[in-house]
């Protein structure tokens, strides 16, 4: 097959999960439910935030963009999956297919950095109650909530740049549902070392400092826990981060679970039907544990649905 630069490029061919005919209405039905449920639970809790006046605090400030992020998260690649399933069309166009990558690369280290964000608040709540609202002022909220968007933007921009200099072969095949970089970096034609290099050194810098801000931020406050003497006091001062500390969790264990065993299987379908777990599960099961595990939520959303 003759190689060919990006310029006359068209596009790529999404295989998706299943390529067996009778399994594709069920996963439209799936897909199009776990969507629906992540939209509608995700939007119930930006607008429960904004109503209520008693959740304008930087904690809900930022569980609201977090809500947002996932809607966006979810609207990168579900739609367009759900579309090709119903046109029976596996095609996807190669600028289509870069400014999808760009968006996943851009939300996925939204929801990286405000995870990180709000160990931050925690920390400071728990561990300096005394200075939290002169510390956590709205101008620092908003500079904290600005420096996670450029600094994602860049990153998201800095990996599409680098795409955009290989060249591929006409239709080539990618064994995922959305154009995931590695996968589309794998298919080039020229030497894609040089991206290679790049994702792993991102990685590297934008995904290990943040998860170890997060986790020196739960150190300090579990050992302010300890510090505790009632039973009943340390049960009230965890609660206040222990949905936070469930998506992180999940967030971070289904990421690393995937890449890792993607990396000794090399088994691209497996790891396109793995990656279901954070790109449309994860997202969809956040708003469920901030719900069911915080009493303000709870009660915000029933003022608001009376």
């Amino acid at each position: 097959m003759e190689p060919r630069n990006h310029t006359y490029f068209e596009k790529f061919i999404l295989l998706g999960l299943s390529e067996e005919a009778e399994l594709q209405p069920l996963l439209f039905a799936l897909f199009l439910s776990m969507y629906l449920v992540t939209f509608t639970g995700n939007l119930l809790i930006i607008l429960t935030i904004i109503k209520d006046s008693h959740l304008h605090t930087p904690m809900y400030f930022f569980l609201s963009n977090l809500s947002f992020a996932d809607i966006c998260f979810t609207s990168t690649t579900v739609p367009k999956m759900l579309l090709n399933i119903q046109m029976q069309n596996r095609f996807i166009t190669y600028e289509h297919c870069i400014t999808q990558m760009y968006f996943f690369m851009l939300i996925v280290e939204v929801d990286n950095f405000l995870l990180t964000v709000m160990a931050y608040d925690r920390f400071v709540a728990i561990c300096h109650p005394l200075h939290y609202t002169v510390i956590m002022n709205p101008r620092f909220c908003g500079f904290l909530l600005l420096g996670s968007w450029l600094l994602s933007v860049l990153d998201a921009l800095l990996h599409a740049l680098m795409v955009l200099r290989l060249s591929f072969c006409a239709e080539l095949e990618i064994s995922h549902f959305f154009c995931e970089l590695n996968q589309v970096v794998q298919l080039a034609f020229s030497d894609p070392s040089l991206n290679t290099l790049v994702i792993y050194f991102a990685a590297g810098v934008l995904g290990v400092i943040p998860l170890t801000g997060i986790l020196f931020s739960y150190t300090k406050i579990v050992s302010s826990i300890l510090k505790i003497s009632s039973a009943g006091g340390k049960y009230k001062v965890f609660s206040t981060c222990g949905s936070h500390l469930s998506v992180v969790s999940l967030f971070y264990g289904t990421a690393f679970g995937i890449y890792l065993s993607s990396a000794a299987t090399q088994n691209s379908r497996s790891s396109a039907i793995a990656s279901v777990t954070y790109t449309v599960a994860t997202p969809m099961l956040n708003p469920f544990i901030y719900t069911l595990r915080n009493k303000d939520i709870k009660r915000a959303l029933r003022k608001l649905c009376s």
